[in-house]
């Protein structure tokens, strides 16, 4: 506006032509002159700040209204699973009384993930929490580490794969999910506290990227109210801000509720809360919010039997999460969703017309799960750990990103993650 202004101005003295004009066309000159240059200067230094720069970057990340940035600027996807087994009696990974772990971190990179949700319980880092399950003639390297030693060496392995890890807190003690982030048995203050612990135990590891802060607060829990007991946004801020002052370098991760005035979704799956009342951290740019969500073999919710299925999904979930990464608020993680079927019933359709949801909007995921001991989901791998559930794996892998360590320009491709496993694994047909 500024150089139009000055060019018009120039134009209608010039018409005039005195020698008392002369005067006042050489700063109109000098006016323009400078006004074109900043201009170009603002472009270059716009374009500079914004434009995503290939090349290598920190593994870390930050957010940018409604995306995952890294240090580079670059957008970012988060697509992986969740491999479960830390949170249960086996304080350990599962699958690993017939696996190797370096072979099943393999065969995940192979599948084009690169993000793994490693679920926890407080009670690993107790002492008396040893680990079982482990066959240790596979596993050599394995033997005598438990706890947090055991969560290291897994996380050492994701490293060297280029797998990107975030934390998840889902259970206080082995296989009980309580309703709220904390119990009788693990006060708030132990949950803040092993928090702080990790925090600090990992900081300055750009393998892991993200604390998941509790999974799936259901029942009472509340979301703005200002109930000290209940108010699941009071406690995440607390424990993000208390995170991030040890280390600043993770996201926070933020599950939703099932209940907000009357409105029932989803355990950890209800985020309506945070449009009025969002979650406010010391570092804005690390704050990242989480639902889950499930398909009607999990329970048969009425938008399944709804006469404009599945078209009605999308507006279930722009509603409940999906809205705050689509209205540039802030990304969303997919945290959990997952099922038996992806063929053409009412479970596979769900489970389809979701991963094309997230593809089409650029909203990461982390799929439950990759162990096939999930009673009601199954898994990735089949029964046997080993054979690769092709129906599930095709449809993912129509939305997978690079391993965040790699240039962003050199995504995966399904096809050659087909032929990688194909050489590698065995395949079986399932819907």
């Amino acid at each position: 506006m500024l150089v139009l202004a000055s060019a018009f101005l120039l134009a209608t003295v010039m018409k005039k032509n005195t020698m008392r004009s002369l005067s006042l066309i050489r700063v109109l000159l000098v006016l323009l002159l400078a006004s074109v240059f900043l201009l170009a200067t603002v472009i270059t230094i716009w374009h500079a700040l914004t434009q995503c720069q290939d090349g290598i970057s920190s593994g870390f990340l930050h957010t940018f209204h409604g995306e995952l940035v890294n240090t580079s600027g670059c957008e970012v996807q988060l697509t992986g699973v969740n491999w479960f087994g830390f949170e249960t009696s086996a304080f350990a990974p599962h699958g690993l009384e017939v696996r190797n772990w370096q072979d099943m971190l393999d065969q995940i990179q192979l599948d084009g993930f690169n993000t793994i949700r490693l679920p926890y319980s407080n009670q690993l880092f107790d002492p008396s929490s040893k680990p079982q399950g482990i066959n240790y003639q596979l596993n050599p390297d394995l033997k005598g580490l438990q706890g947090l030693a055991l969560m290291d060496r897994i996380i050492q392995g994701a490293h060297i794969r280029g797998l990107k890890i975030i934390l998840d807190r889902h259970d206080t003690t082995a296989d009980y999910r309580p309703e709220l982030w904390y119990t009788k048995q693990v006060p708030q203050r132990r949950w803040l506290h092993d928090w702080i612990m990790l925090a600090h135990h990992y900081r300055g590891n750009d393998t892991i990227i993200g604390a998941d802060l509790a999974n799936e607060p259901h029942g009472p829990a509340t979301w703005g109210d200002g109930n000290p007991g209940t108010d699941w946004r009071m406690a995440a801020e607390q424990a993000g801000n208390a995170i991030l002052a040890v280390n600043p370098q993770w996201l926070i991760i933020v599950e939703g509720i099932e209940e907000y005035n009357g409105d029932f979704y989803w355990w950890g799956g209800n985020l309506e809360g945070a449009e009025q009342f969002p979650v406010n951290l010391s570092e804005p740019d690390k704050l990242v919010y989480s639902a889950h969500d499930y398909g009607p073999e999990i329970y048969p919710q009425q938008w399944f039997r709804a006469t404009d299925f599945p078209h009605n999904l999308p507006i279930i979930w722009q509603k409940y999460w999906a809205y705050l990464q689509m209205d540039d608020i802030a990304p969303v993680l997919l945290g959990e969703f997952g099922g038996r079927s992806m063929g053409q019933d009412t479970a596979g359709v769900w489970q389809r017309t979701l991963v094309s949801f997230l593809h089409a909007r650029g909203i990461s995921y982390t799929y439950w799960a990759w162990n096939p001991d999930s009673g009601d989901t199954g898994g990735i791998l089949q029964d046997n750990w080993i054979t690769i559930n092709v129906g599930k794996l095709r449809i993912l892998s129509t939305y997978q990103w690079s391993l965040l360590s790699q240039p962003q320009s050199s995504k995966n491709t399904s096809l050659e993650n087909a032929r990688n496993i194909l050489n590698v694994y065995q395949w079986t047909q399932s819907q």
